[in-house]
């Protein structure tokens, strides 16, 4: 079947079971709050989610080894209404396969607007859209995506300037790299005095191990780049070798804590983004809470 067909039977399936909104508009609170400890289908999970109406085909034109464990893959999506907001996911349709993936992108919104591709780093599992992805996917395969989600930095001109931390566990990292890399076009392009200029950003990124860190090479540079405006610590919590050289001046040996948090906050101007596991989620805001940031600048998405 192709992905023309597809999109029209999935778009005729689906369009009851979820809020739609035209490309581009996004009006919903911008926190995704999930207490349901059951596992759920991705179309379920995000039934309350506000996404965007249509659905576009994509063409796989590139498959890189992310890690052991991770693919990441770059996507050609060439209609002109596609967008999306940096911290955003997609809904995943692949022609053939039942279930629907839901995956964050982890490229920008700048790097759509140069070369019309988005990227996504997906972890193998059992899944059946992530087993695809892993087993099946070539190069020049076709899907087809819709962009949804409330997480999301999306600043306009007038916004005030705001600080941000970036706290990442794990796969957690795919939608918070995304607003890295949004951070850093903006302030590359901060002098034309047009746009919004962020303050600063610092990323906490908790990991097993070192190559379980996904990006780290272009984490490191845009913070080597823009040493005045964005920073990161990768927090190893399980590594018994030796870090490697270059890697050691952002790792530190221990998980995110109360501590490390309070020395990147001002309760003034701090905006937190989250993603990772439920329980780190839970306790890294908590932890935020008691520093003194409220909960209204704690963002979050939870991934399982």
């Amino acid at each position: 079947m192709s992905v023309p067909c597809v999109i029209r039977n999935l778009a005729r399936s689906f369009a009851g079971g979820s809020v739609f909104r035209p490309a581009g508009l996004f009006l919903c609170k911008v926190t995704r709050k999930m207490s349901s400890k059951r596992q759920t289908d991705h179309l379920e999970r995000t039934a309350n989610v506000c996404r965007q109406m249509e659905l576009f085909p994509a063409r796989v034109c590139d498959i890189v080894n992310e890690s052991d464990t991770v693919k990441r893959l770059k996507l050609e999506v060439q209609h002109p209404d596609f967008s999306f907001r940096a911290g955003q996911w997609v809904d995943f349709f692949i022609p053939g396969v039942d279930t629907v993936g839901g995956f964050s992108i982890c490229s920008s919104p700048g790097l759509l607007q140069r070369e019309g591709v988005i990227e996504l780093a997906v972890k193998y599992t059992r899944h059946p859209p992530a087993n695809w992805i892993h087993t099946k996917c070539s190069v020049d395969s076709e899907v087809a995506v819709r962009v949804g989600g409330n997480f999301y930095f999306d600043p306009r001109p007038s916004d005030p300037v705001l600080d941000l931390l970036l706290v990442a566990g794990g796969v957690g990292i795919n939608p918070l790299y995304s607003i890295l890399l949004h951070t850093a076009d903006l302030l590359r392009h901060s002098s034309d005095g047009r746009g919004y200029t962020p303050g600063r950003t610092h990323l906490c990124y908790s990991a097993k191990n070192t190559k379980e860190l996904l990006f780290k090479n272009t984490i490191i540079d845009v913070c080597r780049e823009l040493p005045e405006k964005v920073s990161c610590n990768f927090h190893i919590t399980q590594q018994s070798s030796d870090i490697e050289q270059e890697i050691q001046p952002y790792a530190i040996s221990e998980r995110i804590s109360e501590d490390v948090l309070k020395h990147h906050v001002d309760p003034e101007r701090t905006l937190c983004y989250l993603c990772g596991p439920p329980p780190m989620i839970e306790k890294v805001s908590s932890d935020l809470q008691r520093i003194g940031l409220s909960e209204d600048k704690i963002l979050f998405e939870k991934w399982w």
